[in-house]
């Protein structure tokens, strides 16, 4: 009878090979030790897309691209797809970008009627 172990684990690695990729982008692009705060800023554009979403403001004549959570994560937080539309006054809260673009992770949304929703 021949040594079955070279077998078993080749098929050993061959799962670990076969999981599903758990890999992430890092999110050492953004400055989580400063807060932007930014009131009455105009919502540009809102994807709901995974796996973020997210939220384009403008400010005069800069625009901030923002990344979100997962749609699943944050329609356990209060969202959903239709929760900004282009030409809603928001007032934001975000981690920013480090190379100083404008832009970074959305932390809180204020929304007209006063309801704050986390983008994390």
């Amino acid at each position: 009878m021949a040594d079955k172990t070279p077998s078993i684990l080749l098929a050993a690695a061959m799962m670990v090979g076969a999981q599903p990729a758990a890999a992430h982008h890092s999110f050492a692009m953004f400055d989580q030790t400063k807060q932007v705060e930014m009131a009455g800023m105009l919502v540009d554009k809102f994807t709901w897309t995974n796996p973020h979403a997210f939220v384009v403001v403008q400010s005069g004549q800069t625009t901030y691209a923002l990344e979100c959570s997962s749609p699943n994560l944050m329609t356990h937080a209060g969202w959903n797809y239709q929760t900004l539309k282009a030409g809603d006054k928001v007032d934001i809260v975000f981690y920013p970008l480090r190379n100083g673009k404008p832009g970074g992770m959305l932390k809180t949304v204020k929304l007209a009627n006063g309801k704050v929703l986390s983008g994390w």
